[in-house]
């Protein structure tokens, strides 16, 4: 049986000097993990091994407390990522690289440990973007844009886009995508593609068609998890909040919004009761497994079904625009790809 320990990010991985720390070893030569992970594990096998990480990380939840881990590594809020787990993630994205015949040339977390609201056993959501040879961009035949990889025994999800459809949807003001961009856990960066995309981002993205995405995240959750339910999945909840303030900070703001909810929280006018009810429901999925439920919730059903209506994007002057194009995207995507 592996060896399970629940690991969280160190504080320290936010900063510059962490990133840089963990990019550069994952891109050194000499860093190459005598074992890459088991991906063998199927079936019934495979699933007793996830249901043991995910008790053993509430069990260290219950016996520790949220504050209280081990070397301060097992914090359970969302904010980090051990050791431990950061190694076995840049081994999967370096087996990735090898099985691939692709560079990574980025690598994040994304969902509720990047967001700041992760249960105890949440995933790893691991997010890439990659570049393949250049013949594999001249030839006549489109390959597959995308890499996944099945969640594993230590609840890590990968995913990534290639970098021609990673600057497809940048142009087309996608969300996640820049998301991507502003993790604070960065896992592998290869120190040009970030930082150019990041900056064309914030340049050409259309406030509308962000106010439009949120909108349409927000209200399609509340009607399939919530609206009319007699128990409500906690994390649902988070994924109309989030969307939503992220609305309102474009409204009021015209700018791009802040990816962790409690950055949102602290620049955002929310009614007091409402935040209350909020930090009282982020404390509990902090400690509540991934499927917690619990009866809804009063005051965050009223404060969302107005929100929804007030902060329709047509009552703001947000029209429906089209996506765009630009020269300084075709020339990233020729600079990562190696035809320049």
């Amino acid at each position: 049986t592996p060896h399970f320990e629940c690991g969280a990010i160190d504080h320290s991985a936010t900063s510059p000097g962490a990133a840089s720390y963990w990019a550069s070893r994952a891109l050194t030569p000499a860093f190459k993990p005598a074992q890459a992970p088991e991906t063998s594990l199927i079936g019934a096998e495979f699933q007793r091994l996830v249901a043991a990480r995910r008790l053993a990380c509430i069990k260290v939840h219950e016996r520790r407390g949220p504050a209280k881990m081990r070397d301060g590594t097992c914090k359970m809020d969302g904010e980090t990522v051990s050791e431990r787990l950061r190694t076995h993630i840049v081994v999967w994205l370096h087996r990735v690289e090898a099985d691939e015949g692709v560079r990574i040339l980025y690598a994040a977390e994304s969902g509720s440990r990047a967001w700041g609201f992760a249960s105890p056993d949440s995933d790893y959501d691991v997010r890439f973007i990659y570049a393949h040879g250049r013949d594999w961009y001249t030839g006549l035949t489109e390959g597959r844009d995308v890499i996944e990889r099945p969640l594993d025994s230590e609840l890590v999800d990968l995913a990534g886009w290639d970098v021609k459809k990673a600057l497809r949807l940048l142009l087309k003001s996608n969300p996640a995508l820049y998301e991507w961009l502003v993790s604070p856990v960065v896992y592998l960066d290869d120190g040009a593609f970030r930082p150019a995309a990041t900056s064309l981002f914030e340049r050409v993205a259309e406030r509308a068609a962000l106010a439009h995405h949120y909108h349409s995240i927000a209200t399609g959750q509340w009607r399939r998890e919530i609206a009319g339910q007699d128990q409500v999945k906690l994390k649902k909840y988070f994924y109309v909040i989030r969307p939503l303030l992220s609305l309102q900070w474009v409204i009021e703001n015209r700018s791009l919004p802040p990816m962790n909810l409690q950055n949102l929280m602290a620049a955002t006018d929310i009614p007091a009761a409402v935040r209350a009810a909020i930090l009282d429901l982020l404390d509990l999925k902090r400690s509540t497994p991934e499927l917690g439920r619990r009866p809804p919730i009063a005051i965050l059903d009223r404060w969302a079904t107005e929100q929804l209506a007030a902060l329709d994007p047509l009552r703001h002057g947000f029209e429906e625009c089209p996506g765009q194009s630009n020269s300084e995207a075709d020339d990233l995507f020729r600079k990562m790809a190696g035809l320049t």
